[in-house]
């Protein structure tokens, strides 16, 4: 009898809030420990898909502090007693604004001040997981993504899509800089890299290279 070793992580998309923000559910399989990244809203929604894989929430992590994002960060973490961990901290615009945001887009939003601000070289644990910060400008300031190398593993939020790349027309944020973070900061990842963008499907870094209308080598190369 062979016994089929688990992946170290595991993830789950929770749609939510109206725009249908990717809330990722991340675990340890080893410990059954997980981190909940982006839980803008719905939270009945995000506590069955807590419930439904069996883990225990240790923290919330949070790529930027857009209300689709973050709207309801706080009252998950009070509901659960975890902390909050992320953005970087040239998004506190964006999480003090988040009551005002809320009433603009029909979504709950609560402003907070995260427990641990990220910089580019933190780390940030789920179980026996660790996972890389990389600070990623250009939807916001403050952004940043969530890298595990062991898995070829990216949660990506608003930086880049399946087939597009991050709105830059909001405060703080830059077309240039977004397609430079892209390149400087995700493809040296590795094109086998699969990651789950803030909306729409997952998909890997090789496929945007070859594909991707706004960052592939050849729409680049024609720049």
């Amino acid at each position: 009898m062979t016994q089929t070793e688990l992946p170290p992580l595991r993830a789950a998309i929770v749609p939510v809030t109206p725009l249908q923000q990717n809330c990722t559910l991340i675990w340890c399989t080893a410990t059954m420990r997980a981190a909940v990244i982006d839980p803008g809203g719905d939270l009945p929604r995000i506590k069955a898909a807590i419930a439904q894989t069996g883990v225990t929430v240790d923290k919330i992590l949070l790529t930027h502090g857009h209300i689709d994002h973050a709207g309801e960060a706080k009252a998950l973490a009070d509901d659960l007693g975890v902390p909050i961990e992320g953005p970087h901290e040239a998004d506190r615009f964006w999480l003090a604004r988040l009551d005002e945001d809320g009433r603009t887009y029909g979504i709950r939003g609560q402003v907070f001040e995260p427990d641990r601000w990220l910089v580019e070289g933190d780390t940030v644990t789920v179980g026996d997981l660790t996972l890389d910060v990389y600070e990623t400008p250009g939807h916001t300031l403050g952004h940043v993504i969530f890298h595990h190398a062991p898995s070829k593993f990216a949660q990506v939020g608003d930086v880049l899509f399946q087939g597009s790349v991050g709105r830059s027309d909001l405060a703080g944020g830059n077309h240039k800089q977004l397609i430079e973070t892209i390149v400087t900061k995700l493809w040296p990842l590795g094109d086998d890299t699969s990651f789950i963008p803030g909306h729409g499907n997952p998909s890997t870094f090789a496929h945007e290279r070859a594909h991707n209308m706004f960052v592939s080598d050849r729409a680049l190369a024609a720049e």
